[in-house]
């Protein structure tokens, strides 16, 4: 891709994620609410495409997408507990008008970050906690309707479909991609529901590098890693983007130690940190009062 990637959200879990990943791989619009450290900012990136705003100020969000080919967006309010005048605001809202400036700018792929939460309401008490072990046949594959599980699942949701409008009205190429448990080096510790959706940080950026990379219409995939014990289907991830993850929950211990003689890890730099040792996915939020956290 010759044009240059807005990634909206930059300075959180996921756009450093995959900035560590792939962030000399393009050319980088960074925008996000507060200015980014330099410790999370790729070499190159200069100052005259990093941008401070909230992406439901139009003019400030057109400015940052003018000459872009492509989008991820991610920025928005992460917490689960999120109450509705937040994720109107930061989450729908603010997806519109990026989506939007995208559609009237010209981009031609847009990579929307979704969630898990958009469909937390199929996991029922009949189907847990059967549904987050290997030998449950339960799968979703991103053909089912929405069934959030809460407002930020909501807000997910409508996401889903203001990409579906703008494909089918003018012609954007969306992926949206439902996240699920982003951590570092190794899955959830004592976790079985985030062992089961986990994303490493690697595949978090080959899935985003797809994103970039295939040629697609209007897609809904799952981001999780390759796990052996899973209730998301990554098939359509495969088959559409060309995914193809290297990690594997079934390759550490329930403690998220790895196993004896399993390829495991996170091969970035700074690999000895551990998801503990991050800053919170959003400086511009509260956390939320419970743990663990659910990815985007």
């Amino acid at each position: 891709m010759d044009e240059p990637v807005l990634l909206t959200g930059a300075g959180g879990r996921v756009g450093q994620a995959i900035l560590r990943g792939i962030g000399d791989d393009y050319e980088w619009r960074l925008l996000d609410r507060e200015p980014l450290p330099a410790a999370k900012v790729p070499d190159g990136v200069t100052d005259a495409d990093r941008y401070v705003a909230d992406i439901t100020d139009g003019r400030a969000v057109r400015e940052a997408m003018r000459g872009v080919g492509a989008v991820i967006h991610l920025a928005g309010d992460p917490r689960k507990t999120a109450p509705w005048d937040s994720v109107l605001r930061n989450n729908i809202d603010g997806t519109q008008v990026v989506m939007r400036a995208a559609a009237e700018a010209g981009v031609e792929r847009f990579a929307f970050a979704s969630s898990n939460h958009a469909v937390g309401g199929y996991e029922t008490d009949d189907r847990t906690p059967d549904l987050y072990r290997p030998d449950d046949g339960y799968r979703l594959d991103g053909t089912e309707l929405p069934r959030p599980g809460n407002l930020y699942g909501v807000s997910k949701a409508a996401g889903e479909a203001l990409g579906r409008l703008y494909h089918d009205e003018r012609g954007m190429s969306v992926v949206c991609v439902r996240i699920g448990n982003l951590t570092k080096d190794h899955p959830p510790r004592e976790y079985e529901r985030g062992q089961a959706m986990w994303l490493s940080h690697r595949d978090c950026a080959h899935l985003f590098d797809r994103c970039l990379q295939a040629d697609y219409g209007y897609e809904v995939v799952y981001g999780i890693s390759d796990n052996d014990r899973r209730y998301y289907s990554i098939e359509r991830a495969r088959e559409a983007l060309g995914y193809d993850p290297a990690d594997n929950s079934a390759d550490y211990t329930f403690e998220g130690e790895p196993k004896e003689g399993a390829a495991t890890g996170d091969e970035e730099g700074d690999s000895d940190r551990t998801a503990a040792d991050e800053p919170p996915a959003e400086p511009n939020f509260p956390p939320d009062p419970d743990t663990p956290t659910d990815g985007a």
